[in-house]
C-alpha cells in the first residue's frame, strides 16, 4: 500500500492534540491525528481546571460553550477552596474567588475559567472534529516507527496490526511523557520527580453532598494528619474525586474505602471507581524540535497539578504552534518562524513549572496537625493561627490570573515577567492584547478572526495593513473606536496575531515597516538576530 501523504501528522489524540488539529483546521490546513485510545475514560479525570485563558482560546474555535454545557459542575457553583479539618469537620478558613471562576462584571476576560474533567474537554473537541472535512481521526491506532528524513514518515499500526506509512510535511508529538516522536527527534527531558507520593481516587457517594456543611466549594483541603489531602466534586450526581497525599500505593478498594472516609470524616457509602498513585515531575524537554518535527503538551513539559496549569500549558502549546505551521504551509511566512515556537513557549513551561513546585512545597500533610483536631479552646487556637498561615502560603495557588492572563513572548515582556496574583494589562508586543468590552457587553476578542488583524483607525491602520497584504499576509482592519470600545481600552495602533497577542504597538505606522513585519512573521526573537 503506498504511503498517504498529509500535511500535518499530530501523533497523540488528547486535548492537546485534537486542539492542535482544531487550531489547524480554523487556519484552513489539513492534518491527520493518530490515538490508540478508542474511547474516552471518565474514571480518571486528570485535569479539572480549565483557566480562563484556555476559555478564551476555545471560544475562538466555538467549542467553549459546549464545554461548560457538558462540564460536570456549572461555572456558578462555587469560587471558592475550603480548608477544614475534615469535609464533614470545622473549617479552618477559605480562599473565595479562586480560580478566575468567577469574572461577573470584569473586563479582563472574555471568559471565566470552567471546573471540567479532561475527559470531557477531549470528548468535546473529539465530536467538534468529527466530519470536518480537514482533518482525519484514527483514534484505534498507534505511531510505531517515526522517520524524520526526506521524506517525513511515520508507520501506523492499527488494533489488528495492519499497518500504514503516513508521509507529513510536518510532525506534532503530543504524545504524552513517553512521546515516540521525542526520541525520534533527540530531545531529552530535564529534571526529575519531586514531591512525595500520593494517589488519586475517583469515587461515587450519594450521602456526601447531603453532608457538607457551609457554602459549597471546589475543593476541601483536609488538614487532618491521620488523612490529609483534597476532595471535591466531579459532578452534581455524586460523583467525587479526592488526592491522599503522601500515600504511597492503595493494596485495594476497602484501602480506598478507609482513605475516603478519613478524609470525609464520616462513614459514608463509597463505590470506588478508580485509583492511581503518582509522584509529581517537574520536567522540561531540551528541545521542542525543529525542522518537522516539534513536540507539545506533556512531550514537552510535566509538572504537578497544583494550582491547574499543566494541561492549559499544553493548549497554549497548542494555539502557538499552529498558526506557525499554518503560516509556512500556506506559504505567507518563512520556516525561520517555526523557531520562535520553542522561543516563546519554552519559557512559559518554566514559570507554569516553577509556580507548580512553589505551590506544592505546602500541601495538606504540611498544614495538618493534631491540635487542629481538638474540640477544645487549643484546638480553636490552633485553628486560627492554621488560617493565617493558610492564606499567607495557599492564596497565590488560587489566584493566579497574572500568570494565566500576563505571559509575554517578546523580550521586553519577560522584563514585566507575572507574578502569578496581580494581573495588569499592559498593551506591549509579546503580551496578549488586553480585552475590552463596549457599553453593551461585545467582546474585543469576537472582533478578531483568524487572521491578522489591524487596530487603529483607517487612516493610521492602512500602511500597516498594505504592508502585511503585499507580503501576503491574511489581515483585517478593526477600526475597534469605531465599533463601541473605548478609546482608553484599546492601543491607538496596533498588529494582533492570529493568536490574540501582540506583534506591535505604536501610535503611528513606524517609516521602517519591514522590521516590523519581520517580527510579525519570524517572531521576537528570531527577528531582533536578524536585525542585529
Amino acid at each position: 500500500m503506498p504511503p498517504i501523504h498529509t500535511p500535518v501528522l499530530i501523533v497523540g489524540g488528547g486535548p492537546v492534540g485534537l486542539t492542535v488539529a482544531l487550531e489547524l483546521s480554523h487556519h484552513g490546513v489539513a492534518s491527520t491525528v493518530v490515538e490508540p485510545r478508542l474511547v474516552v475514560e471518565h474514571d480518571r479525570p486528570r485535569a479539572k481546571t480549565t483557566t480562563a485563558r484556555t476559555m478564551e482560546l476555545f471560544r475562538r474555535t466555538g467549542v467553549a460553550d459546549e464545554i461548560r454545557r457538558r462540564a460536570g459542575i456549572p461555572v456558578d457553583y462555587s469560587d471558592e477552596i475550603r480548608f477544614c479539618t475534615t469535609v464533614t469537620g470545622a473549617e479552618i478558613t477559605r480562599i473565595t474567588g479562586a480560580l478566575g471562576l468567577d469574572l461577573t462584571g470584569s473586563s479582563l476576560t472574555s471568559e471565566a475559567g470552567q471546573q471540567v474533567t479532561q475527559p470531557v474537554v477531549e470528548e468535546v473537541l473529539r465530536d467538534r472534529l468529527d466530519g470536518d472535512p480537514l482533518v482525519t481521526l484514527l483514534f484505534g491506532s498507534r505511531a510505531t516507527a517515526v522517520s524524520l528524513g526526506e521524506p517525513t514518515q511515520v508507520e501506523i499500526t492499527d488494533a489488528s496490526g495492519e499497518v500504514q506509512v503516513i508521509e507529513a510535511d510536518f510532525v506534532v508529538g503530543a504524545d504524552g511523557s513517553r512521546s515516540g516522536v521525542r526520541s525520534a527527534i533527540g530531545a531529552l527531558y530535564e529534571g526529575a520527580p519531586g514531591g512525595r507520593p500520593n494517589v488519586n481516587i475517583t469515587f461515587r457517594s450519594q450521602a456526601l453532598a447531603r453532608l457538607l456543611p457551609g457554602r459549597a466549594a471546589i475543593h476541601h483541603w483536609v488538614l487532618n494528619p491521620e488523612a490529609p489531602g483534597v476532595v471535591g466534586p466531579l459532578d452534581l450526581d455524586g460523583t467525587w474525586w479526592a488526592i491522599a497525599t503522601g500515600a504511597a500505593s492503595i493494596a485495594d478498594d476497602d484501602e480506598a474505602i478507609a482513605l475516603v472516609r478519613g478524609l470525609v470524616g464520616a462513614d459514608i457509602d463509597v463505590e470506588v471507581l478508580a485509583t492511581d498513585p503518582w509522584q509529581a515531575r517537574l520536567l522540561l524537554a531540551d528541545s521542542y524540535g525543529s525542522g518537522v518535527a516539534y513536540l507539545a503538551g506533556d512531550a514537552a513539559h510535566q509538572n504537578p497539578p497544583w494550582g491547574g496549569h499543566g494541561f492549559n500549558t499544553g493548549v497554549g502549546d497548542a494555539v502557538n504552534l499552529a498558526w506557525k505551521l499554518a503560516a509556512v504551509i500556506h506559504g505567507w511566512a518563512p520556516r525561520e518562524l517555526l523557531a520562535s515556537y520553542e522561543e516563546e513557549r519554552r519559557p512559559i513551561a518554566v514559570q507554569t513549572i516553577t509556580f507548580a513546585a512553589s505551590n506544592m512545597r505546602t500541601l495538606s500533610v504540611d498544614l495538618s496537625d493534631a491540635a487542629l483536631m481538638r474540640d477544645d479552646e487549643q484546638g480553636v487556637r490552633a485553628r486560627s493561627v492554621a488560617a493565617a498561615a493558610i492564606q499567607a502560603a495557599k492564596r497565590a495557588e488560587f489566584h493566579s490570573l497574572g500568570l494565566v492572563l500576563g505571559y509575554g513572548y517578546a523580550a521586553e515582556s519577560a522584563d514585566q515577567a507575572p507574578t502569578g496574583e496581580i494581573y495588569r494589562p499592559q498593551a506591549r508586543p509579546g503580551n496578549r492584547l488586553p480585552h475590552a468590552r463596549t457599553a453593551a457587553g461585545a467582546s474585543l476578542f469576537d472582533a478578531l478572526g483568524p487572521e491578522f488583524t489591524v487596530i487603529g483607525s483607517t487612516e493610521k491602520a492602512q500602511p500597516l495593513v498594505d504592508a502585511l497584504s503585499d507580503r501576503g499576509v491574511p489581515v483585517a482592519h478593526l477600526d475597534a473606536v469605531a465599533q463601541g470600545f473605548d478609546e482608553h481600552d484599546v492601543p491607538v495602533l496596533a498588529i494582533v496575531r492570529p493568536d490574540q497577542h501582540l506583534a506591535w504597538v505604536g501610535e503611528t505606522a513606524p517609516e521602517q515597516l519591514d522590521s516590523v513585519i519581520d517580527a510579525a512573521l519570524l517572531g521576537f526573537t528570531t527577528a531582533a538576530a536578524a536585525a542585529s
